[in-house]
């Protein structure tokens, strides 16, 4: 019996090793800074963070609607959608998925304490990609699912 634990522990060892050492290598090799080049004929200009934020903001609020029809679409009760754009977040999806996020946060009917959330993946190049949204966090009334 001893001796099954000992090759047990010899096998398992190296592979928890392995799945520690896999994921500090993705944290370790974190999408770069999002910087974009964008060229013109004359010269190469690089975005900020937060200029291509900003740019993220501006279209999704150019999209506003899909987002307003997706928290609607979740319960026939939601009659207006109202988005809160300081709660706005970006991040990735982990160590699991590691996607980039815009996570989206508001309220429904009115109701101040009322909230969902919607994430959206961000693109390669830092586009918003709106087929793919989906709702993050549920809709809540008072800290309970909107029924």
């Amino acid at each position: 019996m001893k001796r099954q634990m000992e090759l047990f522990l010899i096998i398992l060892l190296p592979i928890l090793g392995l799945v520690f050492l896999g994921g500090k290598i993705m944290t370790l090799t974190k999408r770069p800074e999002q910087k974009v080049t964008a060229s013109s004929s004359k010269k190469v200009e690089q975005k900020s963070e937060e200029e291509i934020k900003k740019e993220q903001v501006a279209y999704l609020k150019e999209h506003e609607q899909k987002v307003v029809d997706l928290v609607k679409v979740q319960n026939p009760k939601v009659e207006s959608v109202q988005i809160d754009w300081d709660q706005t977040q970006w991040s990735d999806g982990g160590l699991t998925t590691p996607e980039y996020y815009m996570n989206v946060y508001g309220r429904i009917n009115n109701i101040e304490e009322s909230g969902w959330g919607v994430d959206i993946p961000i693109n390669d190049d830092n586009t918003l990609n709106l087929d793919e949204m989906y709702i993050g966090s549920d809709i809540r009334v008072e800290g309970r699912l909107f029924e």
